[in-house]
């Protein structure tokens, strides 16, 4: 019976250590397992950081290449319009100057009009006068030469008193008719005179109106401002992007397994051997084998 216990315990901390053994090996195979898969993981994260750092320099590189392009776009359009709009200006002034030019030529016409209008208006009042001289003197001539043979007929015809009295009313005619002659060559003669004055006012209003016509002498513009290029961009480079937190795999211990089979088996054979020490059987009794009532 002791043998038997002792047996039994013998197998059961055989079986306490091959189930540490397992439980060893077990823990190991768990403990590499997850080694591997942290390893894995870090080399996951790594390559994830790597190609997001691989990305933005890229993206950066493009960045800064999309910016000079712009840029470059940019003071290329800004010179152009800037050489089109001066250009555009030029061409504006020549064309004002050529305007004035034309406005300083018709005026100058007009102005030349206007005199050879006045002269010849003023030739006309002239011509008007004269005739009215020469109508004059030519009346006053034949009213003399009427008075004179009227005169001649009254000293044949009348002697004495009477041909004095006759050659009286003759002379107090002529001196009728030179003074009715007289006063109205001096009216034809002032109202020319204010014909010619109207004349030189009338021309006078007319180059003033021809010259207030006239264009303003044009002005040429300062020069549009040439472009001015922005101060250029300052790039900062991406920050590195560092792998990703991996936390590490908690070990199981390969030892605790072991020592629990070691302290389960020791356990056991300590257990037989004191319960076989405390009850002592004596060798030379024969026991029982058979069944027990």
């Amino acid at each position: 019976m002791a043998g038997g216990v002792i047996t039994a315990a013998i197998i059961g901390g055989i079986s306490s250590l091959f189930g540490g053994a397992a439980s060893s090996k077990a823990a190991a195979d768990q403990n590499r397992q997850a080694q591997e898969n942290y390893q894995q993981q870090l080399k996951a994260a790594q390559a994830a950081a790597d190609a997001q750092n691989e990305y933005n320099k890229r993206a950066f590189e493009v960045e800064k290449q999309n910016y000079q392009n712009f840029r470059k776009y940019e003071w290329d359009t800004a010179v152009k319009n800037w050489q089109y709009n001066q250009e555009v200006q030029d061409f504006q002034y020549l064309q004002t100057v050529k305007q004035y030019g034309k406005s300083v030529e018709n005026t100058q016409d007009q102005l030349t009009y206007n005199n050879l209008a006045a002269m010849q208006a003023s030739e006309a009042e002239q011509a008007a006068l004269n005739e009215i001289m020469n109508e004059t003197a030519f009346t006053m001539q034949n009213s003399l030469v009427e008075q004179l043979q009227s005169e001649g007929r009254a000293s044949l015809l009348q002697a004495g008193g009477s041909r004095k009295k006759a050659l009286q009313s003759t002379i107090a005619s002529m001196g009728r008719d030179a003074a009715i002659m007289d006063a109205s060559l001096s009216s034809s003669v002032e109202q020319m005179r204010r014909n010619m004055r109207d004349i030189s006012l009338r021309r006078y209003g007319a180059d003033l109106e021809a010259k207030a016509s006239m264009m303003i002498r044009p002005e040429a513009l300062p020069d549009i401002p040439t472009p001015i290029q922005a101060p250029e961009r300052i790039f900062i480079e991406p920050m590195e992007v560092m792998p990703g937190m991996v936390s590490k795999p908690v070990q199981q211990s390969t030892w605790a397994p072991m020592v629990s089979g070691f302290t389960a088996a020791a356990g056991s054979i300590a257990g037989a051997a004191a319960q076989n020490w405390g009850n002592p059987k004596p060798s030379n009794i024969p026991q029982w084998s058979g069944p027990y009532l």
